[in-house]
């Protein structure tokens, strides 16, 4: 009986211990920017970002990791946009501005989605009207796409009128991506965000990558 009563005991020591390592060591690791998230990404955020590469508005090849070179604030658009595309630049922009204010350097990031137009010279004109720090990125179709498909974006041109051929819009998602060097994708922000909001979430996700 003795021997009986001292297996049992053995038996749920040993259930609780892997009780205990489930609960702890078994877990998946804590999310240091837990408390910084405002949205949740189906599958995860390692589903978004990843490799690009890109012509700048200085007409180099550059990559991803040429890019991202510093926390970033990337925005899919392009330049011929009537509204949302100015109003959501200039909201990022001045969202950076507030950052710079309390001593932390975000870079502006405007990713053209209209490559017919949007050479590296007409980049680099309404980027600098802009933000003297906004870092205006085209390419080929290829290269404009692979970066969309990363970022899980879509874009979409309408047709244009015959004899406008030059004069079409293009349907396109309208989310900001927060992007770290050490981490890729962490956040993005929808278009009712309020500069001060940007700035304030950006801060903290910055703070915890410390």
């Amino acid at each position: 009986m003795t021997r009986m009563i001292a297996i049992a005991a053995a038996v749920i020591v040993a259930a609780a211990l892997g009780a205990a390592y489930l609960l702890t060591m078994g877990r998946a690791p804590a999310d240091r920017f837990a408390q910084c998230r405002a949205s949740n990404v189906a599958g995860g955020v390692a589903q978004i970002g990843g490799p690009f590469e890109l012509i700048s508005e200085t007409g180099e090849t550059v990559t991803d990791k040429d890019v991202i070179d510093q926390p970033s604030l990337i925005y899919f658009g392009y330049t011929f946009c009537p509204d949302v595309c100015p109003m959501d630049a200039a909201r990022n922009a001045e969202a950076v501005d507030l950052l710079e204010g309390t001593g932390r350097i975000v870079k502006p990031v405007f990713i053209s989605i209209d490559p017919q137009r949007d050479t590296p010279e007409v980049l680099a004109e309404w980027t600098d009207y802009l933000h003297p720090r906004l870092l205006g990125l085209t390419g080929s179709d290829a290269q404009v796409r692979a970066a969309s498909r990363a970022y899980r974006t879509y874009f979409q041109a309408q047709p244009p009128k015959e004899g406008e051929e030059d004069f079409y819009l293009v349907d396109h998602s309208t989310m900001s991506y927060l992007t770290l060097p050490e981490h890729g994708f962490v956040e993005f922000f929808r278009r009712d965000a309020t500069p001060e909001q940007v700035a304030e979430r950006v801060q903290c996700f910055i703070d915890a990558a410390k």
